[in-house]
C-alpha cells in the first residue's frame, strides 16, 4: 500500500501515551516537516466522566488535546500555536486557533480525528492518524483503502465524511510499530488505510 510524504499533517492520538516518547524520538530522528496535531488521551477522557455536554464538553476536550500537546513537546519538540505548514517537527498547541475560528460542531462526535483533518484542509497537506490500531476496521477485518464512509469505532463519525467530502489524503497506521510510522512518513509502503486520493513519493 502507497504512503503519504511529507509535509504532513500528523495526529498523535491520545492512547498511544505509554509510547510517546519512543514516537517523538523518531519524529526528531526524521527531521521531516510534521505538524502534529495532539490527541486527547487520558486529559478528554476526564472531560467525558463530566457532567457536561455542548459547547463546553467541546472546549474542555480541546483543551485536553492542548495538555497532551504539552506533554509530547516535553520529549523535545517544539510547539506552536499557529496552524501552518510546517518546515520541521512541530506541536501544534490548537486551543487559541479553534477558539478563534470555531470551525466545527460541538458535539462528542467530532474529536481531535476530525479537528487533524479540519488542519490539514485548511493547510492543503496530507493527513497522517497514528492509532493504536492498524488501521481502520470495519465488519471485522482491517480495511486498506476507504473510498466511500464505512461504519467502525476506530475513527470519530464524523471523520471519514470530513476527509472525503473534502477531498483530504489520509493515511492511519499504528504508532505502535516504529517501522510503520517511519514508513508512512517516507513514503514506503506499510500496513495501514489510505482514505481517498493519496500521493505516493517520487
Amino acid at each position: 500500500m502507497p504512503a503519504l510524504c511529507p509535509p504532513v499533517v500528523l495526529k498523535i492520538g491520545g492512547s498511544l501515551n505509554d509510547c510517546a516518547g519512543e514516537i517523538c524520538s523518531q519524529i526528531l530522528d526524521l527531521g521531516l516537516p510534521v505538524l502534529i496535531v495532539p490527541g486527547g488521551g487520558a486529559f478528554a477522557d476526564l472531560v467525558r466522566k463530566c457532567p457536561v455536554d455542548g459547547s463546553a464538553a467541546h472546549w474542555m476536550a480541546i483543551a485536553a488535546m492542548e495538555q497532551y500537546g504539552w506533554y509530547l513537546s516535553s520529549f523535545g519538540l517544539p510547539v506552536t500555536t499557529t496552524l501552518r505548514t510546517p518546515d520541521r517537527p512541530l506541536v501544534l498547541l490548537p486551543y487559541g486557533h479553534l477558539l478563534a475560528k470555531d470551525p466545527l460542531p460541538h458535539r462528542w462526535e467530532v474529536t481531535s480525528d476530525t479537528i487533524a483533518a479540519w488542519c490539514a484542509h485548511i493547510l492543503r497537506l496530507p493527513l497522517v492518524l497514528l492509532k493504536s490500531v492498524d488501521g481502520i476496521r470495519s465488519s471485522g477485518r482491517l480495511c486498506t483503502s476507504i473510498v466511500s464512509p464505512v461504519v467502525t469505532d476506530d475513527v470519530d463519525p464524523c471523520f471519514l465524511p470530513f476527509v472525503l467530502g473534502r477531498g483530504v489524503p489520509a493515511l492511519v497506521v499504528s504508532g505502535r510499530h516504529p517501522d510503520r510510522i517511519r514508513a508512512a512518513l517516507t513514503g514506503v509502503p506499510t500496513i495501514g488505510t489510505t482514505i481517498g486520493f493519496f500521493s505516493v513519493s517520487e
